[in-house]
Order: structure tokens, then sequence, then C-alpha cells
């Protein structure tokens, strides 16, 4: 018996023999064209044949999983559309008379290693949804059917160097027990569409898997990131109850997904939900969320070649807006910086982006950005619950000049008789030490915080969350983040603000004693968790959480807080299967 240890992709368990997927590999011949012309016209023709295959997937990805999964494959279609990688590939067989699939991989692969060596996990995730792309044309250019080679005959677990988002979806889902990966991370669109398929998978787990033979059984626990070959019998056994415990209260939270997350002893806490667009403003509402903790904007500014115009982000946030009616929607302004390359921005590239000039920092010196989005969802949220948070806040003169911004546009908008929000509530992200530490102050400034653990954790502990070598310090269980987050809330309390908290910490069934009992306000996470989290809080007393709580602080540890609280809170152990 062998263990793994990889990324958590995709919650759940599994158990069932491994089916290594091996992908047909290309063979491209270098060998120099005698018409570019030609080539250029096959390539053009391999183009929109590989859209109409896109297409196509699409629409299965649209049966299968929800809409915003399948969005992943509109956003490869505009790979394909992207005027620099077409102009790249087209230069090769212009300039280096190379064959249309020679130069069409060629250039993938240099757009795909830009991206894989972007420090922020979402974008260097990109590199395979390119090479994907690239390698639909090339197919189509060498006469490869596009079906994937693996020959399913009986339900396994999906292993793979790594996997494309195409053969995620063209794999029959009947027979796909789980997915578990050599490479990869939680945010590629392969992770994405598992979640959204519920299906169980573990990123990263290494070449060591790659080694295990056809037919060996394996068990695949998603929510730990683990992977167990040839389990003994008896824990096989153990993991098979845990999985089973877990869907039945699980499937128990669902029924009562929309009532209010009320603790035993009666305090009352905010479920609301992280989302990216209008498909999951749906889902969050189908899973009982009272609202929007943290409305993700980038999504206007990707995969297109000019900056949105203030009109398109009115639609798109009015849309969103709409489906909760009079709940509160939180917007988070751009949050994009050096390390997220968006071509058409002109930013520049900075050595470490991570501490660079980004998301408010950029904001604040580009006007041309920040004004039409503000202007934008001011117009949106007319007689709707808007809320405006600010990212990436390091001081409270920070928070000033952004406020001062955002009046400029109320201004602006007044003069010209245009109708807008007048009265919301401004908030900022609490994600950097320097922050949490004169919380204070800050509190002073604005009507709400919203915590971001992701990067309060890797900030904290001077650890990359995408560098696995260190991604077992940028827990935010560990003591000092924890603590961080209980003087936020001590600081605000006292200034009669709330908090809410948007990181990955609030959807982890483990961290909801604590917080509880902490007095975070409002927990925002991934819609499938609300109604599990919701279950958890109506089972606890806040109270007695408390408690709990700073005993967790005195521990040293991540494991020594996580044993606690399946300690002291046993019935969540069947939650975290």
């Amino acid at each position: 018996m062998e263990r793994l240890k990889g990324i958590p992709a995709s919650r759940g368990i599994c158990v069932g023999p491994i089916f290594q997927f091996v992908r047909q590999k290309l063979v491209i011949d270098e060998t120099a064209v005698e018409d570019p012309d030609a080539e250029i016209n096959r390539l053009e023709k391999a183009i929109e044949k590989a859209k109409d295959q896109i297409e196509r997937i699409y629409e299965k990805a649209l049966g299968e999983a929800s809409k915003a999964d399948a969005e992943i494959f509109h956003a490869h279609k505009m790979i394909l559309e992207d005027p620099e990688l077409l102009a790249s590939t087209k230069k090769k067989i212009t300039d280096q008379k190379a064959s249309a699939e020679f130069a069409m991989m060629q250039t993938a692969q240099e757009f795909a290693d830009i991206m894989a060596a972007m420090s922020d996990e979402y974008f260097s995730a990109r590199a395979t949804d390119i090479m994907d792309v690239g390698s639909r044309v090339a197919r189509i250019l060498l006469g490869i059917a596009e079906t994937p080679s693996a020959n399913l005959e009986v339900q396994s677990v999906i292993a793979a160097d790594d996997l494309t988002p195409s053969d995620t979806v063209l794999l029959d889902k009947s027979l796909v027990l789980g997915f578990c990966t050599a490479r990869g991370s939680a945010t590629s669109h392969t992770a994405i569409l598992a979640r959204g398929l519920g299906i169980p998978a573990v990123a990263g787990a290494g070449e060591e898997l790659l080694n295990v033979e056809d037919g060996t059984k394996l068990i695949v626990d998603g929510t730990k990131g683990e992977v167990i070959v040839d389990p003994v019998p008896a824990l096989e056994e153990e993991y098979l109850q845990r999985k089973k415990a877990a869907e039945t209260i699980q499937a128990k939270a669902m029924e009562h997904a929309n009532e209010p997350a009320v603790s035993k002893d009666g305090v009352q806490v905010e479920m609301v939900a992280n989302i990216g667009n209008v498909e999951g403003a749906k889902s969050a509402i189908d899973n009982g969320a009272e609202g929007v903790g943290l409305l993700r904007t980038e999504f206007l500014y990707l995969e297109r070649n000019s900056l949105p115009t203030e009109d398109e982000q009115y639609e798109a946030y009015r849309a969103i807006l709409d489906v909760f009616g009079k709940m509160p929607v939180i917007l988070r302004t751009l949050d994009v910086g050096g390390d997220k390359e968006i071509p058409y921005m002109g930013l520049e590239q900075e050595d470490n982006s991570f501490l660079g000039q980004r998301a408010l920092r950029l904001c604040l010196v580009r006007p041309d950005i920040f004004k039409p989005q503000l202007r934008a969802a001011l117009r949106a949220g007319v007689d709707r619950n808007l809320k405006i948070m600010f990212p990436m806040v390091a001081t409270a003169s920070e928070v000033r000049a952004a406020g001062q911004v955002l009046e400029e546009c109320r201004q602006e908008l007044k003069k010209e008789g245009v109708p807008h929000a007048v009265d919301i509530e401004i908030g900022i992200m609490v994600e950097i030490p320097s922050a949490a530490l004169v919380a204070d102050q800050l509190a002073k400034e604005v009507d709400f915080f919203s915590i971001g653990t992701n990067d309060l954790s890797q900030y904290t502990m001077a650890a990359d969350r995408t560098n696995p070598k260190v991604s077992d310090l940028s827990d935010a269980f560990f003591p000092a983040v924890l603590r961080l987050v209980r003087d936020v809330i001590i600081a605000a309390h006292t200034e009669g603000k709330w908090v809410g908290m948007c990181g990955e910490l609030s959807g982890e069934p483990l961290a909801a004693p604590i917080l509880l009992g902490l007095g975070l306000d409002e927990f925002s996470m991934s819609p499938p968790m609300v109604p599990v989290i919701k279950q958890i809080i109506r089972n606890l007393s806040a109270g007695e959480m408390k408690g709990l709580a700073e005993e967790a602080l005195e521990l040293e540890t991540p494991d020594e807080i996580k044993e606690l609280v399946k300690e002291k809170v046993p019935f969540i152990t069947d939650l975290i299967a």
C-alpha cells in the first residue's frame, strides 16, 4: 500500500481500479512546405472545424454539468480567435515555411509556456487549455480522430499525466469514478469540470502515479488531496463508509438549504456565495445562498482584446444583481496585476508580481480602468442591495483614495442625470497582514471587512500557495493566520462593523466551529458548500464554540487544531469525506 500526496481538486471519495489514460502523441513533420498560402488556407479551415468540434463538446458539457462549467469551451473558441496567436502561427508558416500543424503547435507551446510561468495559479493553469486547443487543430490537420483513445469497459479511476478539459468531457462519465493526475492544479479547467460533475479528483499527485499498473485498486480522496494505491481491505471499507455517510448528510443538508443558519443558542450568521458570472448566481440561489459575498469581476476582462466598456460592465453586473433581487451582492473591484497578463492593458512585468502593482494598487493609477468599473457598478446598483469591496488593501490612505474616486464617479453620474446607487456599503478585503494589524484604523474607514484567507495565509506564512514544495505552510489553519482573523473580527466589532470571509477557509467544514466561535458574521463560499456549512452551524452552540476557538488558537500546528475540532465536534468527521 502506498499513499501519494496531491492537491485537493474536487471533493469526495471514490474507490476503484485505475485506468491509465494515455493520449495519442502527435508526430509532426518539420519539413518545409512549398506553398505557404495554401498552408495558411489549410490552417484556417482546420480552425473552423475545431470551432465546430468545440461547440459540440460545449453542448455535451451543458448536458452533464452547469452552463458556467460548459462555458470553458466557449473560452476555448476565443483562444482560436486570439489575433496574436493566429498572427504568430501564420508568421511561422510564411517566414519559416513551416507546416500548419508544426506552426500551430509551436505557437501554442510558446503561449502555454508564458502562462505556465506565471505565479498566479489561475493563469498558469490556462496553459493546459492553450495546448488542448492547439492539439485539436493539429489533430484535424493530421487527420487524427478527436475521440480520446481511452477504451473504458468498467467503472474506473482515470489517471493521467494531466487531463485536458476536452478529455474530461469526452470520457464516458458513467464509467468514470474519479480523476487523479500527476500534474495540474485545483484551478485547472479540468478540476473545475470535475467539481461541476461531482466527480472526486486529485491533481499534482506526482510521477509515481503513472507507474501504477492498470487495474490496481485506488482510493481517491478529493477532499484531502490523497491517492492510496492498493489499499488493505479494512482501509477500503473505512473509506466506503465515510463516502456513504457524507452523501447521506449532504443530501439531508440540501433538503434544508433554504433555511437560515442559526446556531442552537440562537446566533444567526449570513451564508452567501463566491461567484463569477450569472450562471454562478443561479447556482448560488439553488444551493440556498442568501446573497453574494464575493462577485469576481475579472471574468469581464479575460479572454478578450480590449477593455470592457462601461455599458458592457453595467449589463453584466445588473444581470447578476437581478438574480438576487434585494439580497446583498458584494462586488469586488478588478483584481489583476503584473502576474495576470492581459496584453491589452499594457501591464508592466514585475519580478515579484504577488507583491507588485496589482488589484487596488493598479486601479488607483489607472483611472481609465477603475472609473468605468465603478460607474458601471453604481448604475447597476439602483434599487438593488449592492456593496463594493476593494481588494489588496494595505493602508488606510489607499481606502480613502479609492473612496475619493468612487465619490468622483457618483458626482459625474449625478451631473449627467444618470440613475445610480447613492447609499451603498463600502468594504475591503483583508488579505495583507498589515491590514489585519491596523484593522482598528481601517474599521473607521469602511462599513465591513471580508477576510481573504487564501492570500492572507501565503503572505503571513511567506509561502507561495501555488508552490507544492511549501504548500503545507500556506494552510489557513495555522494559529498565526487564525489569530489575525480573530483580531480583525474584534477590531471591526469594536467599531460596530461586520466581518465576512470569502477565502477557502469559510467553506471548510472543520473551520466552521472555530469561525463561529470567533464571531464571524458572514460566510462566503462556493455554492455547493452552502447547505453543508449551514447544516453544521445549526448543530453547534456559538457559546461553546467560543471556548473551542480559544483553545484552538493556543495550539501550534494545523493538524493539532483539526484534530481538536474532530474531537470536540465529532459529527463533522462524517462531512469531510
